[in-house]
């Protein structure tokens, strides 16, 4: 029996969406890079020269028209653009802004309507197999505290809000502590790990979230930790931050394609 190919479209090509469209370009089984969609046509055209890479270039509601599989890697205010149409044509949608998700609940109905698929990466985090596992019984608590560079956090809502000024920090600094869901909001280039854990397991609400800016460190780190009826379990990460944008961990775009990956795989590892 031949292996099904899927189209695989593309929705921004920043520091992610740059990153997932080179791994696929290089050549994955099942997998073919059909089309992106860029908000500067002319500046699209030359990073796909750039990179040697074949693709077409469409507006963005086009991806769900043509392609089988669309990630998001877009500017969050721009996630229901392509969520809408892609979930209306019953196609797999894989969303980066992940904490979008938990302001548009609306979507997994509409999903479960059309036919479609929300496929959530595991984006620049660690254990969501076992957080998904314990979420099959009884899970007590869940807490998570991300620390990153102050430049990684700068510009975030949140900070803006409260005239929070990280300029000339010299230790660390809390600068949230709440919930998942509101972290999602204050920061959502930041913590799209946090809705994703929260999704895995108890929720946006019951999920607890620290942020830090500590300037003593060069990587992404994010620590979790779970109590549940079946087992208590803590785990750690550092991530080297892209070089195109130190806001996102550079295992992010090697999370799409390992997702991907398994659409079509003979053998899957991890539940």
């Amino acid at each position: 029996m031949q292996q099904q190919t899927y189209a695989i479209g593309i929705a921004g090509l920043g520091a992610i969406g740059g990153a997932v469209a080179r791994k696929l370009a290089a050549g994955i089984p099942g997998l073919r890079l059909d089309a992106v969609a860029v908000r500067d046509r002319a500046k699209g055209e030359a990073w796909l020269a750039a990179n040697r890479i074949e693709a077409a270039i469409v507006p963005l509601a086009d991806l769900a028209v043509r392609c089988d599989v669309v990630v998001e890697c877009l500017p969050s205010a721009r996630f229901a653009e392509i969520a809408d149409p892609v979930i209306a044509a019953g196609k797999i949608f894989v969303p980066l802004s992940v904490g979008m998700l938990l302001g548009h609940g609306d979507l997994i109905e509409r999903a479960r309507a059309s036919g479609a698929r929300i496929l959530v990466p595991t984006g620049a985090l660690i254990g969501l197999d076992a957080v998904r596992a314990a979420a099959e019984g009884r899970i007590y608590s869940v807490r998570m505290v991300t620390r990153k560079p102050p430049e990684g956090l700068a510009g975030a809502p949140y900070l803006v809000a409260n005239n929070i000024s990280l300029a000339g920090l010299t230790a660390p600094l809390k600068v949230f502590e709440g919930s998942a869901r509101d972290g999602a909001k204050g920061f959502p280039a930041n913590v799209n790990v946090a809705a994703a854990l929260s999704l895995a397991g108890i929720g946006p609400d019951r999920t607890r979230l620290e942020i830090w800016a500590d300037p003593g460190i060069a990587r992404n780190m994010h620590a979790i930790e779970v109590d549940a009826e079946s087992a208590r379990f803590a785990m750690s990460i550092e991530n080297i931050p892209s070089a195109d944008n130190p806001r996102t961990g550079q295992i992010t775009g090697l999370s799409v394609i390992a997702l991907l990956r398994r659409l079509g795989a003979p053998l899957v590892v991890g539940s």
